[in-house]
């Protein structure tokens, strides 16, 4: 499309993780086997939550919520990347670009807040154990899950939003393997100014809020571990929170050099790999995390196979 003396892109080119032909092959069978085992684990764990009765309590709620939001994160950017490994034509369309990136964004944010209640349902239930059946009820853990994902995708619309308002004249390639937002204000021919504030704002304002309710909600789960006089009951509340704090440590770690430390000039490769370590890796890793040493998902699971 012309306008005046300026060629308005409506197609973007997406160059992915690389650009040697040996490399996509094997790269597609790495990340198409990565991408299956996401899927199978967060579905399959999904389902064993729904189908066993005795994990229908607010931390597996609360759980399998986290493995939707993988599912979903996962998804919007995996099978774009596999067609790319074998296609030479990497064109998106503008609308399919930003919808690419409003469902990831969307479920990048509600695994945030739904982190950052799970932190919270674990002080509950070490903290205050006799309150717990009645401060974390079913159904105040169900709105905690609503509001997480009513918030996520808030959020990114509001971000796609002001994205719609920008025209991209000066190039229409991408230099990443998904529609990244940094990346589309590079190749804007509007001053992306405005939209570049208030990605800051609101990633340090999210990524700040929720995670200093998990480490305000660990800071009170750590007193009450060091105050439990018995080994064993110091090793079981801690059991219960490893998994979860391996979780954020990850997932946290990788957002925050991402999208709060100042930008940098020459870390766009590593860029690529905080963003490849939080789409793809986190989502693969988080049905392991939460269910190896698990011994309730572990029970359930035997249940199952004995049916």
């Amino acid at each position: 499309m012309t306008v005046g003396n300026q060629t308005l892109v409506t197609e973007f080119v997406l160059t992915g993780l690389t650009d040697h032909p040996r490399l996509q092959v094997p790269l597609f069978l790495v990340f198409l086997i990565i991408y299956f085992i996401t899927m199978v684990g967060n579905l399959g764990l999904i389902a064993l939550i729904w189908k066993d009765a005795h994990l229908h309590t607010p931390m597996y709620l609360f759980l399998g919520s986290l493995a939707f939001a993988d599912a979903c994160a996962s998804s919007s950017v995996t099978p774009k990347m596999l067609v790319n490994f074998l296609s030479k034509d990497h064109k998106t369309l503008v609308v399919d670009c930003f919808t690419q990136f409003y469902f990831f964004g969307s479920s990048a944010t509600t695994e945030c807040f739904l982190l950052s209640v799970m932190a919270y349902d674990r002080y509950v239930a070490i903290c205050k154990p006799l309150l717990y059946p009645v401060v974390m009820s079913n159904g105040l853990c169900m709105q905690f899950i609503y509001v997480s994902y009513f918030v996520g995708f808030l959020h990114s619309a509001m971000h796609v939003g002001l994205l719609v308002r920008l025209s991209f004249c000066k190039s229409n390639i991408i230099h990443y393997f998904y529609c990244e937002i940094l990346q589309l204000f590079k190749i804007s021919c509007t001053d992306p100014t405005v939209n570049v504030l208030l990605v800051l704002i609101f990633s340090a304002f999210i990524q700040g809020f929720t995670f200093m309710t998990i480490i305000i909600s660990y800071f009170y789960v750590l007193f009450a571990i060091l105050k439990t006089k018995t080994e064993k009951g110091r090793s079981k509340a801690f059991s219960t929170c490893s998994a979860h704090l391996l979780s954020v440590s990850l997932f946290y770690g990788t957002l925050f050099l991402m999208y709060v430390r100042p930008g940098s000039g020459s870390g766009e490769n590593n860029d690529k790999m905080y963003s490849l370590f939080y789409t793809i890796i986190i989502p693969f890793l988080n049905p392991f995390i939460y269910s190896l040493r698990n011994k309730e998902v572990i029970a359930a699971l035997r249940r199952k196979m004995k049916k």
